[in-house]
């Protein structure tokens, strides 16, 4: 039963790969064009003071979905090693997944202020940036920090206002209006790069998952398989050894 059971399981993890393998090709396809708005949203750098400011929003992109490696749970832990340091210690967490959503509210429910699910059952669609964006933005968050496994600063509004440099001097006609849109545009802009990004990666993680899965199961069906012909082999010889002393009973 339990040699029976492993290698329905092999199948499951054997098709499951497959079909990661498939999404993983279009994730990818898809992550391409969308990393143009992570690189332009991030032209502009926070200045030093908003950098040490004292309110900060650390934005997690994970997904409702599990059997994929540890992506979601080492998520959680930079996060939250990241929140063990001083200046980051009354920072506050937006998850995007139930995954990061349970993990957090295990152990920094304190932190959790706000968590969005229906994430990675389907392709990111940017209106799904823009809607989590304003989310952030109506929360009244005016500094946020992206943290994933690469870490994308979100420049608030404030400092590109006060910003004069490389980028914005080179434009006359910038007013307030116009850098607030920039801000607003900038944030989804990174969200959905993230978003993008981390199902990609979750496709990628799964595909890996579902592999050693497979392998295990394999090695576990070897060793099943042995112990059954072992123990087979052993009942007939026992059934051979009453059969026979019978017969020499019997003489």
């Amino acid at each position: 039963m339990r040699l029976r059971s492993v290698k329905n399981i092999q199948k499951i993890t054997k098709s499951m790969k497959m079909v990661s393998a498939a999404k993983f090709g279009r994730a990818e396809r898809e992550l391409r064009p969308a990393r143009v708005y992570g690189a332009g949203a991030s032209e502009i750098q926070p200045s030093e003071a908003e950098k040490t400011k004292p309110n900060k929003l650390i934005v997690v992109m994970s997904s409702d979905r599990g059997l994929c490696g540890g992506i979601h749970s080492n998520l959680v832990k930079a996060v939250k090693a990241a929140m063990t340091e001083k200046e980051d210690e009354n920072a506050k967490v937006v998850a995007c997944g139930e995954k990061s959503r349970q993990l957090f509210q295990r152990t920094h429910a304190d932190k959790l202020m706000m968590s969005f699910s229906e994430i990675g059952k389907k392709p990111p669609q940017f209106c799904e940036a823009t809607f989590i964006a304003q989310e952030i933005l109506d929360s009244g968050f005016q500094s946020v920090v992206s943290y994933k496994t690469l870490t994308k600063p979100l420049v608030s509004f404030d400092t590109l206002n006060a910003a004069s440099g490389e980028v914005l001097s080179s434009y006359d006609d910038l007013d307030s209006d116009v850098v607030k849109n920039y801000s607003e545009f900038s944030l989804a802009s990174l969200l959905f790069y993230g978003m993008k990004e981390g199902a990609c990666s979750e496709q990628s993680s799964r595909m890996t998952a579902m592999d050693s899965a497979s392998k295990n199961a394999g090695e576990m069906i070897d060793k099943l398989t042995l112990t059954y012909n072992r123990t087979r082999q052993a009942v007939i010889t026992k059934e051979l050894i009453e059969i026979i002393s019978g017969a020499a009973a019997l003489d």
